[in-house]
């Protein structure tokens, strides 16, 4: 995969199947873990416990996996804001799978590359962008991929050019 130049604010007629992107990289904490665990509930001892996780197959505590398909969602699309002109709706995961752990202290980037690029059947000025996708940690090696389908607008969308135009609390305009 050759990563595609970075900007942001791709619009439609820039999108290309074979289209790659990288994320920027972010480092898994301690706090990330316990945020995640009173987040979700999941105070599974892997995850929370340094003497159960010393014994586990991974000798330490390992990140939730939905803690890391969380992460990657975020470092892609939103971090970075190479889709902010066209994303409309995050529409779904196909054949998501966890494939190595996350450890605190790992960072983990994301790839993704446009596999798919195709007209809605239902909405005219929309289409559908799949992404192959890969969360790698530091050291290259795959931790989840899988693949994520976006709805994207063909045409400039209003909400951007509202959220441009508006003039912040306490500005004159």
């Amino acid at each position: 995969m050759t990563v595609t130049e970075r900007r942001s604010g791709y619009r439609y007629a820039d999108l290309h199947v074979g289209m790659a992107f990288r994320s920027p990289g972010r480092t898994i904490t301690d706090a990330d873990l316990v945020g995640f665990a009173g987040l979700t509930g999941d105070y599974s001892e892997l995850h929370t416990s340094d003497v159960y996780a010393k014994r586990s197959q991974f000798g330490r505590r390992v990140a939730h996996g939905m803690l890391g398909l969380a992460y990657a969602h975020g470092l892609m699309w939103a971090r970075t804001g190479e889709l902010r002109e066209t994303a409309v709706a995050f529409l779904g995961i196909d054949g998501w799978k966890f494939v190595g752990p996350i450890f605190v202290g790992d960072t983990i980037f994301v790839n993704y590359e446009i596999a798919e690029l195709r007209d809605s059947k239902s909405r005219p000025t929309q289409a559908i962008a799949v992404f192959d996708v890969a969360v790698v940690n530091q050291d290259e090696r795959v931790v989840q991929r899988g693949r994520k389908a976006l709805l994207v607008s063909k045409v400039p969308l209003d909400a951007v050019a509202a959220s441009a135009s508006a003039t912040a609390p306490g500005m004159s305009g």
